[in-house]
């Protein structure tokens, strides 16, 4: 099963990765001054190999400085047949075509290449750019060199001895650069964006706690931040432990939050998880379990809203936060406000009553303003019997698990047509608004039915080791696991079905876990190449599905 990777899982591998290490040679310090650039060197390089090599002098137009000629050698007679910038440059942006840049104090080449490129009014590339000064500062300590000079590095990392020669110059960079990668993959540092965020400006302080992930495997899971005394601080997930917890100690990491989590974070704890989905819902129960305090989301599912119809004699519309095993009809589950806008479109669609008031088999009361408004059946002074109001029940019973277009969709379509002819645009826009609130909770709770009504399912995806497999029971996952290749596949399946969790199941929609748990594992079903092995389950498809899409990009009817 192909997996969307999350922004933490990106990397580009270094021994992937195709960079262009430049220099350059000018006449002087600055562009904006008038100096210009005497010679260009590069050397492309992939995966420790050298593809290509670049060299040439560049005609300034100008008179070279004596003490650049005795720094560098190039003097006035060397450079007076060479070709000028504006053909130098579109060749050099060719050969580094698609490379990440390279250079040794890297903001100076630079800095000469695109005001070049301004000059000519040629568009500059959106270049990625390593300095090996800068990653030099970072990786290596002052006790191994004393400063990081491009001679000082190369006497240590590399048999070139720079001497102010573009492709010389390019070529001790290129050995200091492979020195550095060497010395930062000893430190689990192994694609270019975490080369790049290592070499970022980080706190002292943050960067002091980096010691926190040397022990975290690199493995998919789920990592807990925690206070010197247990309590948990932030709960994460990814596919690699230790590359992911090891970000939030560079630039990486911006959230301002997450750097008081940093400095208040004492250690680590890391759970190993056999399947993305295992890592996924796991990290959902614990969030529901500790409540971090640095977790935004998942951390309140109590807050969920349902829609009940009740069970009793004259059933009536309330808004719960529980499911209860009592005989009563539940959709959901909704946020607070959605539930409020669902339950307007229902009893805008069915006239049952709306009273709170608990009646007895035969209610005699007065009847209240909607009664008189037509908008409820009244069984409270008896102008309905039971059965006539059973059966309005009933069709809200069914609009409630079915298909809501006998009714709902069309009763509410009815009101907004009106609104919309008597130009009350805004309204008819809150109707659509509640019509589609409650299309949206149908069709969660006709999702979340269809698998928490299930005893048992047995499923497999394609992973690159084999299969990875899942057992769910009542919509909640009880086990996962990895069938390597060549493993026979029955007795390991009885295995792991045996091992799995017992669980019990809920009432309704309502799942036996967390209400996002089951959702993910419904996302998951629904991957390509996704197989049943044990169970039946299919995605539910009432029309519920194609009314709420209508209704989420459609609104010409509102004239808008």
């Amino acid at each position: 099963m192909v997996i969307q990777p999350t922004f933490d899982d990106l990397g580009r591998p270094l021994l992937d990765t195709t960079f262009c290490v430049v220099d350059l040679e000018t006449t002087g310090g600055s562009p904006a001054k008038g100096s210009k650039i005497t010679e260009v060197g590069a050397v492309k390089i992939r995966g420790g190999e050298v593809l290509g090599e670049f060299q040439t002098l560049v005609n300034p137009d100008e008179s070279i400085p004596a003490f650049i000629t005795v720094l560098t050698g190039i003097t006035d007679q060397m450079v007076i047949d060479a070709p000028r910038i504006d053909e130098v440059l579109p060749s050099f942006l060719e050969f580094a075509h698609g490379c990440v840049l390279v250079a040794h104090n890297a903001p100076f080449d630079t800095g000469f290449l695109r005001h070049a490129a301004g000059e000519l009014g040629i568009s500059w590339p959106r270049f990625e750019v390593l300095d090996t000064a800068v990653l030099a500062r970072r990786a290596l300590l002052r006790d191994e060199v004393p400063n990081v000079k491009l001679a000082t590095l190369a006497a240590k990392f590399s048999e070139v001895t720079p001497d102010h020669r573009a492709l010389t110059d390019a070529r001790a960079t290129v050995d200091v650069l492979h020195a550095l990668f060497e010395r930062l993959g000893s430190l689990g540092v192994t694609t270019f964006e975490e080369v790049r965020d290592f070499t970022a400006a980080v706190s002292p302080a943050q960067r002091a706690k980096r010691h926190l992930a040397d022990h975290l495997p690199d493995a998919p899971g789920v990592y807990l931040f925690r206070r010197s005394d247990g309590e948990v601080l932030y709960v994460g997930t990814s596919r690699s432990l230790r590359r992911r917890v090891r970000s939030y100690f560079t630039r990486a990491e911006t959230r301002s939050r997450m750097g008081e989590m940093i400095a208040l974070a004492e250690r680590v704890d890391p759970v190993v998880c056999a399947t993305a989905l295992e890592a996924q819902v796991r990290e959902l129960r614990l969030i529901d379990e500790h409540r971090p305090p640095y977790n935004r989301r998942s951390k309140f599912p109590d807050r969920q809203s349902w829609i009940k119809l009740t069970s009793e004699p004259w059933p009536r519309l309330s808004i719960v936060t529980r499911v209860l095993d009592d005989g009563a009809d539940y959709i959901g589950p909704f946020r607070r406000a959605a539930a409020e806008s669902a339950v307007a479109a229902l009893h805008e669609s069915f006239r049952v009553r709306q009273c709170t008031t608990r009646f007895g088999k035969v209610p005699r009361r007065s009847p209240c303003a909607l009664a008189e408004l037509g908008r409820c059946l009244s069984p409270c002074d008896g102008s309905v019997d039971a059965e006539r109001y059973g059966d309005e029940v009933q069709r809200l019973r069914d609009a409630l698990h079915g298909d809501p277009a006998a009714h709902v969709v069309r009763h509410v379509e009815d009101k907004m047509t009106q609104l919309a002819a008597a130009e009350r645009f805004e309204d008819a826009g809150a109707w659509r608004d509640r019509l589609a609130a409650f299309l949206r909770g149908s069709r969660r709770s006709q999702r979340l039915r269809s698998l928490t009504e299930q005893p048992q399912l047995v499923a497999a995806a394609p992973h690159e080791d084999g299969w990875e497999i899942h057992v769910v029971r009542h919509g909640r996952l009880a086990a996962a696991g990895i069938l390597r290749r060549g493993t026979a596949t029955w007795p390991w399946v009885e295995s792991l079905v045996a091992s799995a969790e017992t669980v019990t199941p809920s009432h309704g929609p309502c799942p036996s876990g967390l209400v996002e748990e089951t959702e993910a594992i419904l996302r998951w079903l629904e991957q390509p190449g996704v197989r049943l092995i044990e169970g039946s389950w299919a995605s539910p498809r009432w029309s519920t599905a194609r009314h709420l899409d209508r209704y989420e990009v459609d609104r010409s009817m509102l004239a808008v």
